[in-house]
């Protein structure tokens, strides 16, 4: 089988590590000492566990059919692993209040879905960020900075300069899926590859890693929908 793969290179890095995305794509890390030829016969050896990753079966189930949804009066939208029925109000108000329901005022509305983008991005920098300062506290690891971002095939990355991105549409997701991103990225800081130690400082942290892990790949389509 043949794959096409990105190098991504950096001085801060000390071991080679090998991702397939969700989109099959395959990204390499490496340090900078490391050559185009002594990067390729790595390859050739982590081929087979290469293209078992690429061909293996989506990460989450695909719903039949997309939501389509709207900001009208009736409709819901997922935040922390429930859905919230929509209002859109009349007045002079210019932000979404959510109180066991989205308030949107009909203005916003009429400006697509945006708005509530804009809304999801400012709850997940309001929430996100402390639990990763907690957490990282209980693994005595720090962080340099938490950014909130938007990557379409990934929940969460950590970099060689100490920060932690989070994908915001994490804020759809139940708490606990949310705090199992977080350990999972924190623990790569003691940790670089998924080794049955880095399995261990992950379940160390957080007791249902496997329910965590399900719900990402039966629902990990509903983060991705716009609405």
């Amino acid at each position: 089988m043949n794959f096409d793969y990105t190098v991504v290179r950096s001085a801060k890095r000390r071991k080679l590590t090998i991702t397939v995305e969700r989109d099959s794509s395959v990204v390499i890390h490496v340090p900078e000492g490391i050559t185009d030829h002594d990067i390729d016969q790595i390859v050739q050896l982590k081929q087979k566990w290469i293209c078992e990753k690429i061909t293996h079966p989506q990460k989450y189930q695909r719903l039949p059919h997309g939501p389509g949804k709207e900001l009208v009066n009736g409709e819901s939208a997922l935040y922390l692993g429930r859905f919230y029925r929509i209002e859109i109000v009349r007045g002079k108000r210019s932000h979404i209040r959510f109180s066991q329901r989205f308030l949107i005022p009909e203005a916003l509305a009429k400006s697509g879905i945006e708005p509530l983008r804009g809304w999801y991005i400012s709850r997940a920098k309001e929430k996100l960020a402390p639990r990763v300062k907690r957490y990282a506290a209980h693994l005595g690891v720090d962080v340099a900075q938490v950014k909130i971002v938007d990557e379409r095939y990934r929940w969460g990355s950590c970099t060689v300069n100490d920060n932690i991105n989070l994908n915001w549409r994490l804020i759809k997701a139940p708490m606990f899926v949310i705090d199992y991103v977080i350990i999972h990225e924190l623990a790569h800081f003691i940790e670089a590859n998924h080794t049955p130690r880095f399995w261990n400082i992950v379940r160390s942290q957080i007791a249902n890693v496997d329910k965590a892990k399900d719900w990402l790949k039966e629902n990990g389509q509903l983060l991705e929908e716009a609405l």
